[in-house]
């Protein structure tokens, strides 16, 4: 029987090479070339098992079930439960919560009849149970597995008897097929191919918490993205007490839906109100404070959008912003400038999104520009308006989509005005609807 052989693969090119070297002789790029195993060519004349075909009408009548992970929040994104065989990849900041939210999802999922199989690969068992008893977290269905090799943790589960996967973490396992060290491309890609082809056959979920690199991005190769069903993603800091969780990813549900945790003393309590979360501290009659009606997935979220306009000692004033795109809120300074006559080129502008929340849809651009303006006037908007609406080159405003829901999020915190581009009336008429084609009429109504 023909075994397997590595070969060094150019993460650059394609181009493969039969041992490794420093610089890849085809593009010439320094540093790509990564082991990757070859599996055996088949025997001539030997041919596949044919696949039977299925009508496209028949397809998917049949929906799978949802299995409940007891976390509300976290089922929301995952678009209703957990499904048979769905390999999930988790990922955030160090201390965010990833392998606080894994253990609580176990504890919860483990019964008497569905036992849940915990891979830590980064802590011993000791510490996984101290950190159980810390949380006050029973998990008497939960059978502990730390073990940094990917082979005993294939046995274990093709054994059978457990109903969901948790691997602790994807980075941390290594398979003794590849020569390369923990976290390498190879290790990293063949481990979770491994795992997720294991969970298709047997049909257990299967859950891996994957590290991120500094710039937010999931550690490893692109393709343990595409491997998997669904990538979910931690935001916000972790000294903050709110973490948002979002999917990046997902075939079995919406995209960048979003869940809301509060993190306590006794690990992650679901958010059911995040926008009353969201502005619990929001400071009244305060220049430069602009509530946005967001929408997070197919949520609609109230968060408070910060400005800070200050007199600037530099040649090239400064434009930082957290929550929203850097270069988005330089685009709004120069159309603010441009279109609405404020004199803002010898300014600093600061934006910052309380919170922790970032904002990725462009109907938040009305509300960095109420802030802003808010902010170089000293003039604070009305503590019962709610902003939102997408700002052009051209200083005009553009609708956004889901205005209903937006406004009856609003008109449900006690909000009685909206400043918006406008478009449907609302099916809830507490709440006002002032309509504005260009920014600076509204602007103009904002501070009449």
């Amino acid at each position: 029987m023909a075994k397997t052989r590595s070969i060094y693969v150019c993460q650059n090119c394609g181009a493969s090479q039969p041992k490794w070297m420093g610089r890849c002789p085809v593009c010439q790029a320094w540093d790509t070339l990564v082991e990757e195993r070859q599996e055996p060519a088949r025997p001539a004349g030997q041919t596949a098992k044919p696949t039977p075909l299925t009508p496209l009408a028949q397809a998917g009548q049949h929906p799978e079930p949802r299995l409940p992970s007891g976390l509300c929040e976290l089922d929301r994104v995952l678009g209703g439960g957990l499904v048979a065989g769905m390999a999930v990849v988790v990922g955030g900041e160090p201390g965010i919560g990833k392998s606080t939210l894994m253990l609580q999802l176990a504890a919860s999922l483990s019964t008497a009849q569905r036992r849940v199989l915990y891979v830590s690969a980064e802590e011993s068992a000791a510490q996984v149970g101290l950190r159980a008893r810390r949380l006050g977290l029973g998990g008497q269905g939960v059978d502990l597995l730390a073990e940094t090799a990917l082979e005993p943790v294939l046995e274990q589960i093709a054994r059978g008897g457990h109903g969901v996967v948790i691997v602790d973490s994807i980075q941390a396992l290594r398979s003794a097929d590849l020569a390369g060290a923990p976290g390498s491309v190879g290790q990293v890609r063949h481990c979770a191919a491994e795992l997720t082809a294991r969970a298709k056959v047997g049909g257990a979920p299967l859950l891996m918490v994957g590290h991120v690199t500094k710039d937010g991005a999931l550690a490893g190769p692109r393709v343990l993205e595409h491997m998997v069903d669904t990538v979910l993603h931690f935001e916000s800091e972790p000294a903050m007490r709110l973490r948002l969780l979002r999917a990046v990813k997902n075939r079995f549900g919406a995209t960048d839906e979003v869940g809301v945790f509060e993190m306590g003393e006794n690990g992650l309590r679901p958010v059911g109100d995040p926008s009353a979360a969201l502005l619990a501290h929001r400071p009244g009659d305060a220049p430069g404070s602009v509530v946005c009606a967001a929408l997070g997935g197919t949520r609609p979220l109230l968060v408070e959008v910060q400005a800070l306009v200050s007199p600037s000692g530099l040649a090239t004033p400064r434009r930082q912003a957290l929550g929203v795109d850097q270069g988005r809120l330089a685009m709004l300074a120069a159309v603010l400038a441009i279109h609405a006559g404020l004199e803002l080129a010898g300014c600093d502008i600061f934006v910052n999104v309380a919170g922790g929340v970032k904002l990725i849809e462009p109907a938040a651009d009305l509300a960095v520009a109420a802030a802003i303006a808010s902010s170089l006037r000293g003039r604070p908007v009305p503590q019962d308006v709610v902003c939102f609406g997408e700002v052009g080159l051209a200083g005009e405003l553009r609708a956004v989509g889901r205005l209903r829901a937006r406004l009856a999020e609003a008109a449900r915190h006690g909000f009685g005005r909206a400043v918006t581009a406008g478009g449907e009336s609302p099916a809830n008429h507490s709440i006002e609807l002032v309509a504005a084609s260009r920014l600076a009429q509204a602007l103009e109504l904002l501070w009449p």
